[in-house]
């Protein structure tokens, strides 16, 4: 029996991924994640570093007791006041009135883009992004097994609007991703380029054409929330991880046509948002003032290090978000050798594989300092 077990641990020792029969398009892939690193200064997943005020914790305490109150009871299906809620915050925030018809919800903007793509995307259809943008996208294309196609930018990080209509008519993708603000770049996108975008992917297909806003609440400039109207293959996609500073929630939703909700839910796992996920999300919606409040001192704090990062000598590209993208380090090799002397100065920052350029959140005043002392020693061993 000794023998049998230790047979079998050697067999868990050398049996890999791909040895197992997943789908050729995983093998040789890694899984999606920032480095967990315990440091005393961790700027690298765009977190919002405030922890939820204290009347708000009172306050999901009260509405998930009454939620657990009824856990042998499957949660609302369709979770409608959680939408209804949602639709008055876009209706208030975003320039647009929307109804609950137009908002649908899932366990954080991923899940949410992950059925848009299990809807519009699949086996034999492809969808288009333009990179560097965020990575899951391609991740859940993948995922869903959605063929993948990375679009042009320019080198400020700006999407090349004709190059990009150029691909969308040679490629004709099922589905197109804008991201605005994007990760990350930090760089917001003008509403022309989405409307050209879109009526390339119209003449082309038509496609879904998605406006990944995680970040818009910390923008300079207006959601695109407006451009849905009289468009039912646009779609704008939001969270509650970074402004509401909710990460471990696990909320994200999206703004569109009604036709678009219902199609969605054509695949949704049932009862996908648990009764505790809505209890949280709602009790945090009725503190939305106090939350956006946070933003507020975020933005004047990517603003500080934006300022800071340019008068140390550091190249800073133009940030909409709660984080910042600095450089220029060279390349690859310099980009992952600058953060790991930041590392070594305790300060967590991410290096998104941009080759040149490492990517900072916003923290509080003192984590941005710390990570202000760490650069300006990292440039001043530079020069020397």
């Amino acid at each position: 029996m000794e023998g049998a077990r230790e047979q079998v641990t050697d067999q868990q020792q050398t049996v890999g991924i791909d040895d197992l029969p997943i789908r050729d398009e995983l093998r040789g892939k890694s899984p999606y994640g920032a480095p967990q690193l315990d440091v005393p200064v961790q700027l690298n997943t765009n977190e919002n570093p405030y922890p939820l005020p204290e009347p708000l914790v009172a306050r999901i305490a009260e509405r998930v007791a009454e939620a657990a109150r009824g856990l042998n009871r499957y949660p609302d299906r369709d979770a409608v006041e959680l939408r209804t809620e949602l639709a008055r915050y876009l209706t208030r925030t975003g320039g647009h009135p929307v109804a609950v018809g137009n908002v649908w919800a899932a366990n954080g903007s991923n899940e949410v883009l992950q059925q848009l793509l299990q809807t519009f995307g699949g086996p034999g259809r492809t969808a288009i992004g333009f990179e560097p943008s965020y990575s899951m996208h391609a991740l859940i294309a993948r995922g869903t097994g959605t063929g993948w196609i990375s679009g042009p930018r320019h080198e400020d990080f700006t999407i090349d609007v004709d190059a990009a209509e150029r691909a969308i008519a040679a490629h004709r993708p099922d589905v197109v991703f804008i991201t605005s603000p994007n990760n990350p770049t930090g760089t917001a996108v003008e509403a022309e380029t989405v409307l050209a975008l879109y009526e390339a992917a119209q003449a082309a297909r038509p496609s879904l054409v998605v406006v990944d806003e995680a970040y818009v609440e910390f923008s300079h400039r207006a959601s695109l929330l407006p451009l849905i109207e009289g468009r039912p293959n646009l779609v704008v996609s939001r969270t509650m991880s970074k402004a509401f500073g909710a990460a471990g929630l696990r909320l994200g939703y999206l703004a569109a046509h009604p036709a678009v909700v219902d199609a969605v839910q054509l695949v949704r796992l049932p009862y996908h948002l648990s009764a505790v996920t809505q209890a949280t999300a709602l009790a945090a919606l009725e503190h939305t003032d106090t939350l956006l409040g946070y933003v507020e001192q975020l933005k004047a704090e990517r603003d500080r290090l934006v300022d800071e990062l340019r008068a140390i000598g550091y190249e800073v590209t133009e940030s909409d978000a709660n984080f910042v993208q600095f450089g220029h380090f060279g390349g690859a090799e310099g980009s992952h050798e600058a953060w790991r002397k930041i590392l070594d100065r305790g300060v967590l920052v991410r290096d998104n594989g941009v080759p040149g350029w490492l990517r900072v959140t916003a923290g509080t005043p003192e984590e941005n300092d710390a990570f202000l002392d760490a650069v300006r020693a990292l440039k001043k061993e530079q020069s020397s």
